[in-house]
């Protein structure tokens, strides 16, 4: 009898970014070479492109990205975004950090993406996270959880952090021990709220255009937790991508290798099965 395949999500982030991203990340999910997938609906770009999302309920976990660093918010938004334009990270983590960022100051925003993208696609989303994992961050995650929570939300919630040792023996540890500390207390909150996460997190990246990326990614998979996502930024590039986002040369690289023998063959070798959403720790045992 051959031994159960270990499950993980591999989540696709950026799908609406431009068209080319999410031609990239579409391919990736036709082949099931991606299990899941967070929308950008703020961004223009998701319009078109959300139509086709409908072929990969079922198969593919549809998320919402939520974006509170990209583009234009689709209301007004006078305290992040006095000209219509959403912040840099810079000045949304300074807001955050220093106390200066309410729930009531993000709340419209999340409501509004929540909408966007369930009149696009005819439901909720199934799990929720944050371009640049905005949505852990002070301020934004009580605006988020208590939005969930008011429209009787069942799905999951990304957690971008791990345990130490688990970050340690992965690629670009640095930026992982970063993000899991703005990210601490996010999972306790979410449970207290009603809303389950995944247990480790990985798939950081320095985004180089070099010939490293495959070993690199490959190491992404090192000491998965219990319930995992592993995050990845495939795509084509195109102007749309070029305009609104620094991480472009990297994507066709990630997209090639995610479509390639190789990846499939590493799949199979390590024994990992692609899910569309983490399991829950209880049916482990």
């Amino acid at each position: 009898m051959l031994p159960e395949r270990r499950p993980v999500v591999l989540c696709a982030d950026d799908y609406g970014l431009s068209p080319g991203v999410s031609r990239g990340i579409l391919a990736l999910a036709r082949g099931r070479r991606i299990s899941a997938t967070g929308a950008m609906t703020n961004i223009p770009a998701f319009r078109e492109a959300a139509a086709a999302l409908g072929e990969l309920r079922g198969t593919t976990g549809l998320g919402l990205h939520l974006t509170l660093t990209a583009g234009a918010p689709l209301g007004p938004l006078p305290r992040l975004a006095p000209d219509g334009r959403l912040p840099p990270l810079g000045r949304l983590l300074g807001l955050s950090l220093s106390g200066r960022l309410a729930a009531s100051d993000v709340r419209p925003e999340i409501e509004r993406q929540l909408d966007a993208f369930a009149s696009a696609i005819g439901h909720l989303p199934d799990f929720v996270d944050g371009h640049q994992h905005v949505h852990v961050l002070p301020g934004v995650r009580a605006a988020l959880l208590g939005a969930l929570k008011a429209r009787g939300w069942q799905g999951w919630l990304r957690d971008p952090g791990d345990a130490p040792g688990a970050i340690l023996a992965r690629p670009h540890a640095r930026k992982a021990i970063v993000v899991a500390g703005l990210g601490l207390g996010f999972r306790g909150a979410a449970r207290r709220a009603g809303f389950s996460t995944n247990r480790g997190f990985s798939g950081f990246s320095d985004f180089a255009a070099g010939d490293g990326f495959a070993e690199a990614f490959a190491r992404s998979f090192r000491a998965l937790g219990p319930a995992p996502v592993v995050m990845c930024h495939p795509g084509e590039i195109d102007q749309g991508l070029r305009d609104l986002d620094p991480v472009v040369e990297s994507r066709p690289l990630e997209l090639a290798y995610l479509g390639s023998v190789r990846f499939g063959e590493f799949l199979e070798r390590e024994g990992l099965r692609l899910v569309p959403g983490p399991v829950r720790v209880s049916d482990l045992a």
